[in-house]
């Protein structure tokens, strides 16, 4: 049975009249329709949107523009016609310049179009008054004779033009002009030295060749130096000298007909008789060789029967200068087979005869001449070798071009 509530006999308080009893009065009455208004118009303040640089932007540049002084307008005006008036200028240019190579690859019969580059500006102007500043002309891989001339570069001054606009230029007259010629070393050795002989640079006129030239089944190494001069006014000429052939360490040939020339015995070629006595014994046997050596007869009978003379014989220093100085190339035919038991071959000694300084000289000429134009003149002025070959200054003057 549960326990009865008992009811409290003081009521609590009413909260509304507390409430009531804090009130200072009435306050004073605002229309609905104000404050209504007044929400609106607070809510239309805080409202926010994202900007609109698009359009603003155009306005604000739109309006600085308006805002410049007339000049500034007409200079930025010139300045936008100038630059189109120089883009239609140079293209003028690379029009002419491309015609211009295409007609020289045609009358000079080129495997390429030249490289054409006309100096000045504006072009359009000199075009109007048929009068070129410079033009520059470079032709690659231009057969010279035996060699090829790597690159021809010249630039033409104050040229003049035969022409009744861009389209119809007929010729030029070119007062003078300027440039150089270039070979190069690498087409030299793949010319000349048919990748057996290479050619460098020693001072400021001479080539060296080194390699090895093919001679009666046997590759000798060959050594010459080329000396470049010019040669009348459009000619380059090379003196060829200090050529040797060298077979193994054993003899070296020099074609001439002077007694340091010929075929002879290196140092250690006549160092190999006095330790080898079958060589020096083939080669005293031979009388006439004795003779052209100076030996006495006696020494030499006595050198034969006794090893120990022998020894003694060949191996003073004064033999060594008298075996040097035997031309083997004389004795070749003749002596056969004594060549053989000095260790070389004949065949070869025969070749040798047969190449002559002229033939030899003729493989590592490195001449040329330059064509001599229908008009005008062409004049080589320096000769130079560089390091990667040879550069020739060239001049000339009155030539002409077309019609």
């Amino acid at each position: 049975m549960r326990t009865p509530h008992h009811l409290d006999a003081h009521p609590r308080p009413n909260p509304y009249e507390e409430l009531a009893a804090l009130d200072d009065g009435p306050l004073e009455e605002t229309p609905l329709e104000e404050f209504l208004t007044e929400e609106r118009d607070a809510g239309a303040e805080d409202a926010w949107a994202p900007p609109d640089h698009r359009r603003g932007g155009k306005r604000r540049r739109k309006n600085r523009f308006a805002g410049l002084p007339l000049a500034v307008k007409a200079v930025v005006g010139l300045a936008v016609l100038a630059s189109f008036a120089a883009l239609g200028d140079r293209w003028a240019v690379l029009y002419a310049e491309h015609r211009a190579a295409d007609t020289l690859k045609d009358r000079l019969g080129l495997a390429a179009a030249p490289e054409v580059e006309i100096g000045g500006f504006p072009f359009l102007t000199q075009l109007a008054d048929k009068r070129l500043d410079s033009v520059k002309v470079t032709v690659p891989d231009v057969a010279a004779d035996r060699v090829s001339l790597a690159k021809v570069s010249a630039t033409a001054h104050d040229v003049t033009l035969n022409a009744d606009g861009l389209t119809s230029v007929r010729g030029a007259h070119v007062p003078r002009f300027d440039g150089d010629v270039q070979l190069t070393f690498a087409d030299l050795n793949r010319e000349l030295g048919a990748s057996q002989v290479t050619f460098t640079g020693e001072g400021r006129d001479r080539v060296r060749a080194n390699g090895t030239l093919p001679v009666a089944g046997h590759n000798l190494r060959l050594r010459a130096e080329a000396r470049i001069q010019r040669q009348g006014e459009r000619g380059i000429a090379t003196e060829i000298g200090k050529m040797r052939l060298d077979i193994g360490d054993l003899a070296t040939y020099r074609p001439g007909t002077r007694a340091s020339e010929g075929l002879h015995l290196t140092a250690k070629g006549t160092a190999d008789l006095a330790r080898e006595t079958r060589k020096a014994k083939a080669l005293l046997s031979v009388p006439a060789i004795v003779r052209r050596m100076g030996v006495p007869e006696a020494t030499v009978r006595e050198a034969l029967a006794d090893d120990g003379k022998l020894a003694e014989l060949t191996g003073s220093p004064r033999f060594a200068r008298q075996a040097a100085g035997l031309n083997l190339i004389d004795l070749a035919l003749e002596n056969p087979e004594v060549m053989r038991r000095l260790g070389l071959d004949p065949n070869l000694l025969d070749s040798l005869s047969d190449l002559t300084r002229p033939a030899l000289a003729d493989r590592l000429s490195l001449a040329f001449e330059l064509p001599e134009p229908d008009q005008g003149d062409v004049r080589l002025q320096d000769v130079r070798v560089e390091e990667d070959g040879i550069r020739v200054r060239v001049s000339g003057s009155g030539l002409t071009v077309g019609r």
